[in-house]
């Protein structure tokens, strides 16, 4: 399929005129400009979505620091904390916010995830396909297809975007992640492609300047909690759409914004940890202890 799909507006057309789902419309993209079968495209998903698996898996069984210390066990004090309270939103909830929780952590204790987009928003999009996946009793089939509908919001972000906090913030990492994964729970819950792409938007639209200023230059404070709470927000985001509330602003110029936010965005704010949260005190002295540690 030799499509130029670089915007929304041009993949809902090409949707509309196939007669098919994102998925669909991706997998033979891919297909096409890597000189593969659809079916290796899927093999080559479904490897994806086994690792994402396994990342949760072992990180839910696990409560082994970082190097540094600073984290690795909150996923098991809210596992502990759901078997004597559980959580009052229900066990998608407690699922959405453990996985991701237990993706991230095995990312700091440098184990295999999936970067997606990026290894800082690792836990985002595994934690929501995941978690529905199970709530719905779907078989993989369905995950491949979700997965790869994630994928198609984050390239077609990507056509404008580096998604790097070093770019444009963590707008560009765990908000273009809340994206994806607002996309995907659509497709799992049987909404259109239009819903898809709108729920995308509500995410990304409402993420628009989050900053990335990690303490001490590592990817953990405020990374790993804010895994839980965008996985959260994209839920809130697919609700939304696929209850007919729709962005009143078109997606490809929510993505415009964003690359001008970023543009605008101090440098201090963009990964360099010389602002925002880093340069907190109790940041500075993170910093500091970690350095007298090495």
């Amino acid at each position: 399929m030799e499509y130029s799909i670089s915007t929304f507006d041009k993949l809902l057309s090409v949707c509309k005129k196939e007669e098919k789902q994102i998925y669909e419309i991706m997998q033979e993209k891919e297909a096409f400009d890597s000189e593969i079968t659809v079916e290796e495209v899927r093999e080559k998903t479904l490897k994806n979505i086994m690792a994402m698996k396994s990342a949760i898996n072992n990180g839910i069984n696990s409560t082994e620091k970082s190097f540094s210390g600073l984290c690795g066990d909150d996923c098991g004090k809210l596992s502990a904390r759901f078997k004597i309270y559980p959580s009052l939103f229900g066990t998608l909830f407690e699922d959405i916010t453990k996985y991701a929780l237990a993706t991230m952590e095995e990312n700091l204790r440098m184990k295999k995830i999936v970067a997606c987009p990026t290894a800082g928003s690792c836990g985002i999009v595994p934690a929501v396909i995941i978690s529905l996946s199970k709530k719905l009793k779907l078989k993989e089939d369905k995950e491949i297809n979700a997965l790869i509908t994630a994928g198609t919001i984050g390239y077609i972000i990507s056509a404008k975007v580096a998604m790097a906090g070093a770019v444009a913030g963590c707008q560009a990492e765990c908000g273009v992640a809340s994206a994806m994964s607002a996309a995907a729970a659509v497709y799992l819950l049987d909404g259109s492609n239009e819903q898809s792409v709108n729920a995308a938007a509500l995410a990304l639209k409402n993420l628009l300047g989050l900053t990335c200023d990690p303490v001490a230059g590592l990817v953990e404070i405020p990374c790993v909690k804010r895994n839980a709470f965008l996985a959260i927000h994209a839920i809130t985001a697919a609700e939304l759409s696929i209850s007919g509330i729709e962005s009143k602003i078109p997606p490809d110029e929510i993505v415009d914004a964003m690359v001008q936010t970023g543009q605008l965005m101090s440098p201090l704010l963009k990964e360099t940890s010389q602002g925002g949260l880093a340069v907190t005190k109790q940041g500075i002295l993170i910093n500091r202890e970690l350095k007298l540690n090495i």
